[in-house]
């Protein structure tokens, strides 16, 4: 298959004849496309929860991968795809004016990955001297006694067995 998602094109057959759109999905073993806009079909959706409605909704359907031709983005005309070999890969090429129509999905060589993991680049991190703005405190006004600050004991941990077992010996001795 000459086409691939997220490509645009040209619809030149059947009743959508002409329309364009962007490739959702395609199936090579079916030789079908799924093109933005094109073969609306209906689906009924029963709902599922309790706060759903059951609904129809449109759906594009597949189509024939024959019947559509990838539109260039350099000249922006429908073309044939022709495949060229450039820096040892096989790309797709406008049949027309030689641009290349795999600029978006081109990977990168094993050799430039290895040089960036390589040599990365250290992150450092600017430090800003933060200047405080002098702060004016309001005179604070006596109206109420002062509060006194709770102090607080911590409570010693003890273990639940050995306190039952102290508790548990004890009535023995007074007997």
């Amino acid at each position: 298959m000459n086409v691939k998602v997220n490509d645009n094109v040209l619809v030149i057959a059947g009743k959508d004849k002409g329309k364009q759109g962007k490739v959702l999905a395609t199936s090579p073993k079916a030789n079908t496309v799924t093109v933005e806009g094109v073969r609306i079909q209906k689906k009924h959706e029963k709902a599922r929860k309790a706060n759903e409605t059951s609904k129809i909704v449109e759906v594009p359907g597949p189509i024939d991968a024959s019947n559509v031709m990838v539109v260039c983005s350099a000249c922006g005309k429908a073309v044939k795809v022709k495949h060229a070999v450039e820096n040892g890969k096989k790309t797709r090429v406008c049949g027309k004016c030689g641009a290349v129509l795999d600029q978006g999905f081109v990977k990168k060589s094993k050799a430039a990955a290895a040089v960036e993991t390589e040599a990365p680049k250290k992150r450092t991190r600017k430090r800003v001297q933060k200047v405080e703005a002098p702060v004016e405190e309001a005179p604070v006004e006596e109206t109420a006694a002062p509060v006194e600050e709770a102090t607080e004991k911590p409570a010693k941990k003890t273990s639940t067995r050995k306190t039952t077992a102290k508790k548990a010996a004890k009535p023995e001795d007074n007997e």
